[in-house]
């Protein structure tokens, strides 16, 4: 078995494609199957882009949810601990995904944090003053890091763009409460959430480099 940073990869790592999504024997899987069908698929997918160090290899596996569609990869992993591999993979997909539905949403957001959150920009790595095409090409690059370079830093990288935006969230929410008080909450309790994500993924940061992150 080979190793990538002191991180086994899987033995015989196959390529990834949708058939690989598919229920086993045209049977129901129970929830042990379901499990072990998450755990394995983000082995295989994170272990064959690791090891193919292939450019083509890393992009097929970054638009991964445009082949295949969210709901599709909700169904595999989003029911995983968040502090998993499937779980961390869920995650950065679903960031990638609202970042390209939704990029000047994200670019507002992202903006009224920086200010807040000053390590955590540099951490992200987003150029001044962020522009839609920059937090999606930074999307897309975060993602890419988990396949190529160091996994553990492309985790990081996404905690800090989480933090960001979820310091950028509290305070349009700040900004809104006097005039419409229920769509402040909401934002609150979306920065709150946000916040959440990028605590896990750094969590699966710290699992990873010592070998625990399944």
């Amino acid at each position: 078995m080979s190793s990538d940073g002191g991180r086994p990869l899987p033995r015989r790592p196959l390529p990834f494609a949708p058939d690989a999504l598919e229920a086993h024997g045209g049977h129901l899987l129970g929830p042990a199957e379901v499990t072990e069908v998450a755990h394995q698929t983000a082995a295989i997918l994170v272990g064959t882009g690791r090891a193919a160090h292939d450019p083509d290899v890393t992009s097929r596996l970054v638009t991964l949810v445009d082949d295949l569609g969210l709901s599709t990869v909700a169904d595999l992993w989003s029911a995983r601990p968040a502090r998993s591999l499937p779980g961390a993979l869920w995650r950065l997909y679903a960031l990638r995904e609202w970042v390209r539905r939704s990029p000047v949403q994200a670019t507002r957001e992202y903006a009224a944090g920086i200010r807040f959150t000053d390590v955590a920009h540099a951490v992200a790595g987003i150029a001044e003053p962020p522009r839609p095409e920059e937090m999606q090409r930074v999307a897309d690059q975060i993602l890419a890091g988990i396949f190529e370079g160091d996994l553990a830093v492309a985790l990081e990288r996404a905690s800090a763009f989480c933090a960001v935006v979820s310091a950028g969230r509290a305070e349009l929410a700040n900004d809104r409460d006097g005039v419409d008080p229920g769509g402040a909450s909401g934002l609150t309790r979306t920065a709150a959430a946000m916040l959440t994500t990028g605590e896990d993924l750094r969590a699966c940061a710290h699992l990873w480099r010592a070998g625990e992150l399944d």
